[in-house]
């Protein structure tokens, strides 16, 4: 009894400790990855965006 508490508490753990590092990667707000060693700059979506469309804008054709 004692031992399947134990593997218990160590599953819930595990599991509450991938929770938490799925939570922090998706829910980052602050440039870079979820580690925040500030090794990795962060990707500015808005900024591809904007690139994306003028590079669509300039490849039409003008009439």
């Amino acid at each position: 009894m004692v031992q399947q508490i134990i593997i218990l508490v160590l599953f819930v753990v595990a599991v509450a400790y991938i929770a938490r590092m799925l939570y922090r990667t998706f829910s980052s707000k602050a440039e870079g990855c979820a580690k925040s060693c500030g090794a990795c700059g962060g990707i500015d979506f808005k900024k591809i965006e904007q690139e994306m469309e003028r590079r669509k804008q300039a490849a039409l054709p003008k009439i």
